[in-house]
């Protein structure tokens, strides 16, 4: 007997930051697990690139760009969305930043871009959209989190403050809308080469990460898909407030050797 749990057929799923590294690789992995995807970002070409790969899986998707600190371009995101594609099931929100910079020598202003576009950036995204899941009844809302949210990481204050916060958002939030049939969770990925991180994994602290990794490699953001997927489905229907880790055993990690 086959199990439909995970089947997205019918659902319509939206993904901010969704135009490039993990947010592109879960944007084409919903929609290859049968969902259609608006999948989002800040510039229109990357958008459309990908707007025409999923509607070559024979998905609908839209040409929309938004920016999770434009909270009228996340309204507008949502109004086309469900104009156009019926509804919004699913959102993933995949935007965030980082910087290396020593403490002492933070900038404010550095650290407020950070700030804003990982946490206050997830604030909006969630309450443009928590907001019409609430009234909907129905929801499925997956952040993308990080070993930052549970650890921290040697000269990336802010990135780990806004993760951490993000950690307790999500948390949060899935207490305050599990009554209205929206589940919220996390997925905390281990370290993924993306154009985010790679200057900094091209040192001594890629080296550190990959010793503390009991895998000992780098993790291939294909293997981040299948945990959005679980989130997004209805097999995670009693799965709330939860954040699932895809670290190759990092945060599980004591000694290596």
């Amino acid at each position: 007997m086959s199990y439909s749990g995970f089947e997205l057929s019918g659902r319509t799923a939206v993904v901010i930051g969704g135009t490039s590294g993990i947010g592109r690789a879960i944007a084409r992995g919903l929609a290859e697990a049968g969902a259609d995807v608006a999948a989002t970002g800040r510039r229109q070409e990357l958008v459309d690139e990908l707007a025409t790969e999923i509607e070559g899986l024979g998905r609908r998707s839209l040409r929309i760009a938004a920016d999770v600190s434009d909270r009228a371009s996340l309204e507008s995101l949502l109004a086309a969305a469900v104009r156009e594609l019926d509804k919004v099931d699913i959102v993933v929100n995949a935007a965030g930043r980082t910087k290396r910079t020593p403490f002492l020598e933070l900038r404010e202003d550095e650290w407020n871009e950070i700030i804003e576009t990982n946490l206050t950036g997830a604030y909006r995204v969630s309450q443009v959209f928590g907001r019409y899941m609430v009234e909907r009844k129905y929801g499925r809302m997956i952040h993308i989190a990080s070993l930052a949210s549970f650890v921290g990481l040697h000269e990336v204050a802010a990135y780990t403050a806004s993760k951490s916060g993000l950690a307790g958002l999500t948390r949060t939030l899935a207490v305050e809308w599990a009554r209205h049939g929206v589940c919220v969770n996390a997925i905390a990925p281990g370290v993924f080469r993306t154009a985010l991180n790679e200057k900094l994994l091209d040192g001594p602290r890629g080296k550190e990460f990959l010793i503390r990794t009991p895998m000992g490699r780098f993790g291939n953001v294909q293997e981040l898909v299948g945990s959005a997927i679980f989130l997004a489905s209805d097999a995670a229907s009693y799965v709330t407030g939860t954040i699932v880790e895809v670290d190759g055993g990092f945060l599980a990690s004591g000694v290596n050797q």
